[in-house]
């Protein structure tokens, strides 16, 4: 069956169909959705009713995974997916629904602010893949930008002035902007910022894109004030309507985004309803800069 596209807005987003993802992928299939990814950003696939085993295995077939470990606050023992996966529902290991005050509801939070999964590793992470085994009655979206549009919409002036800045990134910085500042030594350490670059260039087509996130927290060489205004503008121009694609789930749905040139956040539901969404996520091609010490300036490797 001839794998069919349809463009879901302007500038992002496509609904994939002529494909089946129980099944293996072939060699030609990968290719289309590689790119179609570098096109589109994000792919949407309605309802494929995956298992744990068959979403990993499309998602190996497309290159190599991410250590899902560490990103957020389960202990081990809390762990209800294998480690090969993000758990972002709102369930705890017994699969019951967090308490309104869990600490790890809290921090989770977070996931409403824009951002860019693992910009706060020194390797950010590529492609992430996402599955919905269990909505909510209402709300839950998940909102997708595309950060390359919004930079070639930017005048000439503001191209120039980003164009060899780099951010500090940190889930300590995203979550403590919306009141959530109680870690422990071991999570400050964990959470450690790592620089990235605020522009970067899509390997595979030479576009540029802005790389922003709610974990950039300053600028390396701008004062923390004049760096979060530059950054809350960028970040406003980005996440204009006409840059963003709204999913509404539905059970089965698969959607994927390209980290390195999307930001997306969650939507609020109610809370006191069970929210199952796993994610597998690929590795990016390598650090987005290299700095030699005492230096500024970036030099892109990826």
């Amino acid at each position: 069956m001839t794998i069919r596209l349809r463009a879901l807005s302007t500038h992002i987003g496509a609904q994939v169909e002529g494909i089946d993802l129980r099944r293996p992928l072939s060699a030609e299939q990968a290719q289309i959705i590689h790119d179609e990814m570098d096109r589109y950003a994000v792919l949407v696939f309605r309802e494929q009713h995956l298992d744990d085993a068959q979403h990993l295995a499309f998602t190996q077939a497309l290159g190599e995974l991410e250590d899902a470990r560490g990103s957020s606050l389960r202990a081990n023992a809390d762990f209800r997916l294998p480690t090969t996966f993000a758990d972002v529902s709102n369930l705890d290991g017994n699969n019951q629904v967090f308490a309104a005050g869990d600490r790890r509801r809290l921090f989770a939070i977070g996931n409403r602010l824009w951002h860019s999964d693992s910009s706060f590793k020194p390797t950010p992470a590529k492609y992430s893949l996402l599955r919905a085994v269990r909505t909510p009655s209402r709300g839950g979206n998940t909102e997708f930008a595309h950060m390359g549009a919004a930079y070639d919409a930017l005048d000439d002036e503001a191209k120039t002035l980003i164009e060899d800045l780099v951010c500090e990134h940190s889930q300590l910085y995203s979550r403590e902007s919306v009141g959530f500042s109680e870690f422990t030594d071991e999570e400050r350490v964990r959470f450690k910022p790592v620089r990235q670059r605020l522009v970067r260039t899509l390997p595979r087509t030479g576009r540029k894109s802005l790389y922003l996130s709610s974990h950039a927290g300053t600028i390396v060489g701008w004062t923390i004030p004049e760096a979060r205004l530059l950054l809350r503008d960028l970040n406003e121009h980005a996440t204009q309507r006409q840059f963003v694609y709204s999913h509404a789930w539905r059970e089965g749905d698969l959607v994927m985004w390209d980290n390195r040139q999307t930001m997306h956040r969650a939507r609020p539901y109610p809370a006191d309803e069970p929210r199952d969404m796993r994610r597998t996520t690929l590795q990016g091609e390598g650090p987005t800069l290299a700095v030699e010490p005492g230096e500024h300036r970036a030099v892109q490797t990826a």
